[in-house]
């Protein structure tokens, strides 16, 4: 091997956008907004309500607190995505018995019968991408890992085939 094979990149091919592993997320997180717009137009829900719903289709009742942990929402974000939904008859707020101070968020029969019409929707993304479930499932679990380390956190545990 010759000397230049041990060199550092160059400075100019280390700004390179095209190298950038912010920008190609950044490039894939704004393409995936396009697909789930469409995909939940016919929900009736934005992206960020869509997660909401997410999370309480797998954990109804949940304080906001935790609700807005695991989407990394804050609430002054959160609080609107909630109203909203509430609006729309998805979601009701209850102050929780055991402590006046947290509101859990609750499905009421609508929202539970939206995730029927939901199921679809993973699908119809993972379609779109034309990438094996395998394969997506290995890239969702690598992206999670990455954003671990960056965090300082552990990983979280992915359903098996999960995309």
């Amino acid at each position: 091997m010759t000397a230049s094979h041990h060199q550092a990149p160059a400075a100019a091919e280390l700004l390179r956008l095209d190298n950038q592993i912010c920008f190609a997320l950044h490039a894939a997180s704004r393409a995936f907004g396009t697909l789930y717009r469409t995909a939940l137009r016919e929900l009736d829900l934005t992206y960020p309500q869509y997660l909401v719903m997410l999370v309480l289709w797998e954990s109804d009742g949940l304080p906001v607190k935790e609700i807005g942990a695991r989407l990394r929402l804050d609430s002054g974000t959160l609080s609107p995505l909630l109203k909203r939904l509430e609006a729309g008859g998805l979601i009701r707020r209850l102050r929780s018995e055991q402590d006046e101070r947290s509101v859990e968020i609750h499905l009421t029969a609508a929202g539970e019968a939206l995730r029927d019409r939901a199921a679809d929707v993973p699908r119809q993304i993972a379609g779109a991408t034309g990438m094996p479930v395998a394969e997506l499932a290995d890239l969702r679990a690598r992206v999670a890992a990455l954003t671990a380390a960056i965090d300082g956190t552990p990983e979280p545990a992915s359903p098996e085939g999960c995309p």
